[in-house]
């Protein structure tokens, strides 16, 4: 469809369903050019709206803001801090004092599986789905895609489309969107991928950073370079991109590769620009970056993302614990913004090894063992407890040597220890996590902390 067209089904759509994505859209274009001050202003004003709603409509959070000595009307920033976090454990728990049933628009169910597996479920408003859209629309907009240009998105895609979801997919291809199915990503299955990206030529290619990672690989493996002449970026999601990740995906696809950043449940957060840096939506959130103590740490230095979404008034989201760990930066928008920056988000609890002597180590520092060495198609490191890790390995069979066992734990020995347990494993396939994405580290010890 041309992308007048799928722009105009896309409005129209937005309308129906009385979600104010294009004003806020509008309204981001004017207010991400305003001075830092200007936007605390913004800021400050959401916030008491945000707080008074919760004060009249949700019992668990009037409880906290009262206990806390907060009244919305006369409140400054720095009084948010009087608040205690909030946890996935108090949404679990409380989930009923939590949502305002009457917002404006209705409540809408939501979930999350969460790194534990364990579900976590929540409600969005109207409000809280077309801020994330049109901070979405504005991010697009740097790279130069409007809404209604060809997108395929390699995304979670149920394998049996049920009736919703078909109608789902009719919607998305009336707007220019294709999904194709992270679940499913077999050799036949990328080759199909492969050829349909030739076939539909998208403006943006969305997707889960190892998914899109797994497809470049396979179409290196297999000589094939798409030529997506009108593709302007590659947008990944879900997940930290890693260096080679970034590099594979934009070597194959020929395009620049930007990283979005956020949560299901705590929102959008930031998204890479042209310039490479990561812009918070500093409009529609406040993002504080805290030690163990809960202190705010200093910029460049490793914290917890807590996040308060000022969009989130049918069942607010305030000084809530991501589990994420990023840096902020004390540089500013190259461009003139007035949206804070993130220097680095180095990913979830999960995410990170802990040494038997409770050294705590980035992934990355586990996955450039396995994959410099030939013949190791995919893997995954599995932490069970302080002394042990399970490796599944996936291997390459023109290119695998059994020295290669010998290899990768001695690579790992030398990061971890020699006292820790290796077994290796070498398997056909590796499964996707439930969400559809591949993780390469994942640590099962659930008490550790990073800062």
């Amino acid at each position: 469809m041309h992308p007048s067209l799928a722009r105009t089904v896309f409005r129209l759509q937005e309308n129906i369903l009385r979600r104010p994505t294009f004003a806020y859209a509008k309204a981001l274009e004017r207010s991400q050019w305003l001075p830092r001050e200007g936007i605390q202003e913004l800021q400050l004003k959401r916030l008491r709206h945000l707080l008074n709603c919760a004060l009249q409509h949700c019992p668990w959070h009037a409880e906290r803001i009262r206990s806390a000595g907060i009244d919305p009307a006369r409140m400054e920033l720095q009084d948010l801090a009087k608040l205690p976090p909030m946890t996935r454990e108090d949404v679990r728990h409380h989930l009923d004092d939590m949502v305002w049933r009457d917002a404006p628009g209705g409540v809408y169910r939501y979930n999350t599986g969460g790194s534990s597996g364990e579900p976590l479920i929540f409600y969005f408003g109207r409000k809280r789905q077309a801020a994330d859209a049109a901070c979405r629309i504005r991010a697009r907009r740097w790279w130069g895609v409007e809404p209604g240009d060809r997108e395929v998105l390699l995304w979670g895609a149920p394998t049996e489309l049920q009736r919703t979801d078909r109608i789902k997919n009719l919607r998305d291809r009336l707007c220019n969107q294709l999904l194709l199915n992270a679940f499913e990503m077999s050799r036949d299955s990328m080759d199909t991928y492969l050829r349909i990206l030739q076939d539909f030529q998208p403006k943006i290619l969305y997707g889960y950073a190892s998914s899109l990672a797994l497809l470049a690989e396979h179409a290196q493996v297999r000589g094939i370079r798409p030529r997506l002449p009108d593709l302007k970026v590659v947008y990944t999601t879900g997940e930290p991109l890693y260096p080679h990740q970034r590099e594979i995906i934009g070597t194959v696809f020929g395009a620049p590769v930007a990283t979005e950043y956020g949560a299901r449940d705590a929102g959008l957060i930031a998204l890479e620009s042209p310039q490479g840096q990561l812009l918070i939506n500093s409009e529609w959130l406040l993002v504080e970056i805290l030690d163990d103590a809960g202190n705010p740490v200093a910029d460049g230095e490793l914290g917890e993302v807590v996040v308060t979404n000022l969009a989130s008034e049918a069942q607010p989201f305030i000084r809530y614990r991501t589990g994420d760990h990023a840096r902020r930066s004390a540089e500013r928008c190259r461009q003139g913004r007035g949206l804070e920056v993130l220097e680095e988000v180095v990913g979830r609890t999960t995410d990170f090894i802990v040494r038997p002597d409770g050294t705590i180590m980035h992934a990355l520092a586990l996955i450039y063992v396995l994959r410099e060495i030939p013949g190791v198609c995919q893997f995954k490191i599995i932490q069970k407890d302080l002394n042990k890790i399970q490796v599944l390995v996936v291997p390459e069979p023109k290119l695998w040597k059994t020295a290669n066992l010998t290899t990768i734990e001695q690579g790992l020995y030398q990061r971890l220890g020699e006292e820790i347990d290796i077994a290796i494993h070498i398997v056909e396939h590796i499964p996707v996590e439930k969400s559809g994405k591949y993780r390469y580290v994942v640590s099962e010890i659930q008490e550790h902390t990073l800062c």
